[in-house]
């Protein structure tokens, strides 16, 4: 659950100029995180077949940050709204190991799931279960008498842009452990908003506990689990078949990668997770392929499994730079806005860049995290990406 300040530097990495008034934001936030159904039929997603040069190009880049120690594993792709049209990958599932990590391998998405708790819950604003504008205690009335007056105004949509004045993360994310994960997250939300607020609404303020808060609201109009929500309005429909929850490494083998810890110098193996009660803020994993079906929802002008209507509202920033788990920024390069964000749960990394108008997005996962490497060295990834794939557009 990290930053998007990264994608300031691609743009600069690039030589593209942002609208002066997007680059002052993105320059002055710190520590900002950096992403249905009204039927339950599943389409048909085609899948572009990788292109073999550049999929060999990313791939050399790759190995040559591995081969220096700068990850235990890497990879990286370029997508369009077909799929996957480029990917490479380097390295090794577990330090210790000689297992490769491969193309298909599951990576850990930390924030990126943010963007796919928003769309899943657009889903039921579609249906009339939810609206933008609806307020935590007409969601749950019985909240009304059991925290303080300040949150009575918050609303959806306040929650999923960061504007709710709320905190980063509630104060014990692992408490009430013992109840079942609706009213876990429920008495997390009661125990923490019995003070006044300590943040002014509608200033902007990154807060994971706000996506919890959102799933709250959501799994109190269903009657059903945030986890069960996303299977059933987004994995699903979408055929995302390898995605879940927490650990992508569920039997301790290397039949799936491990994040890590460490640095350049020395990388350990971890399963040091976030609580469940948290996911919704950054808990999804999946494997690239179908990280690209998420994606596509912004690439495709075809019918997605979601009306235009409610995907546009998902990437329209009350004041410029964050939408509902998009960070937005315009560009010359892209010829429009472009779609970003970053996740980690201090394991692993993640970057995604999406060019709506070019059809194009670009993705870099690795393994581990070491925050005076890692991050800087997601974005140069992503900056060489979309050189490659410009030089390619314009060839």
């Amino acid at each position: 659950m990290d930053t998007i300040q990264c994608f300031y530097k691609v743009a600069k990495n690039l030589d593209f100029q942002s609208k002066q008034k997007r680059c002052c934001v993105f320059r002055n936030m710190v520590l900002i995180c950096l992403i249905l159904l009204v039927t339950f039929t599943q389409p048909v997603y085609s899948q572009a077949k990788p292109e073999s040069p550049k999929s060999d190009e990313i791939t050399k880049t790759l190995l040559e940050i591995v081969n220096k120690g700068k990850a235990p594993g890497i990879i990286a792709a370029i997508i369009s709204s077909k799929g996957v049209i480029a990917i490479g990958s380097a390295g090794v599932r577990k330090v210790g190991s000689d297992v490769p990590l491969t193309c298909n391998d599951i990576v850990h998405l930390g924030s990126c799931t943010k963007a796919m708790t928003s769309t899943m819950i657009a889903t039921l604003v579609a249906e009339g279960k939810l609206n933008w504008d609806m307020k935590l205690i007409e969601a749950i009335p019985e909240l009304k008498n059991k925290i303080h007056t300040d949150y009575h105004k918050i609303t959806l949509w306040q929650l999923l842009t960061h504007r709710a004045g709320i905190p980063k993360n509630p104060t014990d994310e692992d408490a009430f452990s013992s109840k079942k994960i609706i009213e876990r997250r429920l008495a997390i939300i009661e125990d923490n908003f019995k003070s006044p607020a300590a943040y002014e609404i509608n200033k902007f303020n990154y807060s994971n506990f706000g996506y919890m808060i959102a799933a709250c609201m959501a799994e109190r109009v269903t009657g059903l689990s945030w986890e069960v929500l996303m299977k059933k309005r987004l994995f699903e429909p979408l055929g995302m078949s390898s995605a879940g929850f927490g650990n992508p490494n569920k039997n301790k083998s290397t039949d799936q990668p491990w994040g890590h810890h460490g640095n350049s110098l020395k990388w350990w193996s971890s399963e040091s997770y976030y609580s469940e009660a948290g996911g919704p803020a950054g808990d999804i994993y999946c494997n690239i392929a179908d990280w690209a079906k998420f994606i596509s929802l912004q690439l495709s002008t075809e019918k997605p499994i979601l009306e235009r209507k409610y995907l546009d509202k998902l990437i329209e920033p009350p004041d410029g730079f964050y939408a509902g788990g998009w960070g937005v920024a315009e560009h010359n390069w892209a010829k429009g806005i472009t779609l970003n964000h970053s996740g980690t749960n201090e394991i692993w990394y993640t970057v995604v860049l999406v060019a709506p108008k070019l059809d194009r997005a670009f993705v870099v996962a690795t393994n581990s995290c070491d925050f005076s490497i890692t991050r800087d060295l997601c974005s140069d990834i992503i900056s060489k990406l979309v050189r490659m794939e410009l030089k390619a557009i314009k060839d």
